[in-house]
Formats: structure tokens, sequence, C-alpha cells
């Protein structure tokens, strides 16, 4: 598997841990858990570790988008953590597609993404 959720803060909060190669099916498992937090709880907050990813496919990251699209208002924030420079540069290509801030953290600092994410 390489999306795993781990619900915090009473569902509100949301850690994303990818890894490997996502494709389209690992979005068909995870989403419908994403949307129910969604409406269970109205916007949320999300930590997406991408420290062992290694890509999507061309179908997986359609879905993506269209999640991004239609979920343009109900993610308050995201904070990505990774440790390469391309994941440096997913958080930039990725605010268009939300109303959410975007900052990237580097896995060295992870503590400080958890840190923001709780603010208030």
């Amino acid at each position: 598997m390489t999306v795993k959720l781990k619900e915090m803060g009473n569902g509100k909060l949301l850690e994303m841990h990818l890894t490997g190669k996502l494709v389209k099916g690992d979005y068909e498992e995870s989403l419908p858990a994403i949307e129910r937090l969604i409406k269970q709880h109205g916007k949320l907050r999300i930590l997406v570790d991408m420290t062992g990813l290694h890509g999507w496919t061309g179908a997986a990251l359609w879905e993506d988008i269209k999640f991004d699209m239609k979920h343009f208002n109900d993610i308050e924030r995201v904070a990505i953590v990774g440790d390469k420079k391309w994941v440096q540069w997913m958080a930039t290509f990725s605010k268009p597609f939300t109303m959410a801030t975007i900052r990237y953290f580097d896995l060295a600092i992870s503590d400080k993404a958890r840190d923001w994410l709780a603010m208030t």
C-alpha cells in the first residue's frame, strides 16, 4: 500500500504518508475516507509526508487534481513534508488547485509542520 492515513485531532487533522509510486487505485481507496472526514468536520488540515514517495502515474496525478478541484475550499492548511527538492516544488505547484495555505517543511523539521497545523 502506498497511502497510509492517520486521523488526528478528532478527525480534523489528517496525516498522509505516501510511499512508492502512486497509482489510480491508491486514490480510489483513500479518497472516500478523506471525503468522509470533510463531511463530518468541515475544513481539514492535512500533513502530507512525501519522504518515501517516488512519483505518480498520469492517472493518479489526474485523480489528485480532480480531488483538489472538487474540494477547493474544504482544506484549510496543507503541510508537505519531504527531503527532496522536487517535493518542495510540489508545494508550489499545488497552490492554484486549492484555497488551502500550503507550506513545505524539510523532514528534519517535520515537528514544525505539526505545530503549524495545530496553530489556531
